[in-house]
């Protein structure tokens, strides 16, 4: 099987091309800038160019609060590209894995969101991926998408490192508490996606099609996720912060957030036969990580 996963060098990207894949996987990876997702015409040329068996979509603009005011730049890569990647893998017939994110809901349903729950972005990054979404079902019906939300690793940008680093040069952090979900390591998400497409190449791919919600196992909060953060920080190197829990209102920024972010992820346990782990076990295991052998980006 021969995979071709775009946008190789961001936190999920550099996941899946260090990913536990089948010995007769070969898996190739086009990185930023050398693959520019806001030109269709590339899109097409790269997916010939290789001639995979499976695309992954792991481009994204996902900078929630610069995408307020770069609109068309975060409709280029969450709409744009995706729908040129669905019509290039339509027309060639190759199934594409597509990744989406908690922020197409608004966040005021009190329990946790279903995949056919009405989506209702509050802001540019999740309405430019909700049409992402749309673009791939309206191009492709040789499709998964995969809802996620809170994603972090070892690479990249992110709230893990963040916290790490302030945690290290501040004496106070004052941390939402009351926006709730599940933080995700792009690891798990990666593990996922592999497993979706080994079931895709044994043949199983018209009882998966469709989309699904998949989150690190639990919930908390920000408040919560830098806790654990700091408590871990303390263990390594005798010190931590002072962590106040604030309210939303009380950090405003460009976009807003969705109180409830919680995916429910029973239609990936009972249809894809993927569950992530607890989150702070992942957690624990990504920080180790950044501990002992931090990646260079």
């Amino acid at each position: 099987m021969k995979i071709l996963v775009l946008g190789s060098n961001g936190q999920l990207g550099f996941e899946l091309m260090r990913a536990a894949w089948a010995a007769d996987t070969a898996v190739a990876g086009l990185p930023y800038p050398e693959f520019d997702v806001t030109r269709p015409g590339d899109v097409d040329k790269a997916i010939a160019a290789h001639g995979p068996d499976l695309v992954v979509n792991a481009t994204a603009h996902t900078a929630v609060d610069k995408a307020e005011s770069e609109a068309d730049l975060a409709f280029a890569i969450n709409r744009d590209g995706p729908a040129a990647m669905a019509a290039a893998c339509a027309g060639r017939g190759i199934p594409l894995i597509h990744v989406s994110t908690d922020y197409v809901f608004d966040g005021t349903k009190p329990t946790p969101y279903v995949e056919d729950d009405p989506v209702a972005p509050l802001g540019v990054y999740g309405a430019s991926k909700a049409a992402g979404e749309d673009a791939v079902r309206m191009g492709t019906s040789r499709h998964v998408i995969l809802r996620t939300s809170w994603v972090y690793s070892a690479y990249g940008n992110n709230f893990v490192k963040t916290m790490l680093r302030f945690g290290q040069e501040r004496d106070e952090m004052r941390v939402v508490a009351d926006q709730t979900g599940g933080p995700t390591a792009a690891s798990d998400l990666a593990a996922a996606i592999v497993h979706v497409a080994n079931r895709i190449a044994a043949g199983g791919g018209d009882a998966l099609w469709g989309t699904y919600h998949l989150t690190g196992t639990g919930v908390t909060t920000w408040h919560g996720f830098a806790e654990r953060i700091f408590q871990r920080l303390e263990e390594r190197i005798g010190k931590r912060p002072r962590l106040v829990a604030i309210e939303t209102k009380d950090y405003p920024t460009p976009a807003r957030r969705p109180a409830n972010s919680r995916l429910d992820c029973t239609k990936a346990r009972d249809r894809l036969g993927v569950v992530a782990p607890p989150w702070e076990s992942s957690l624990d295991r990504v920080l180790d990580e950044l501990f002992t052998n931090p990646p260079q980006a």
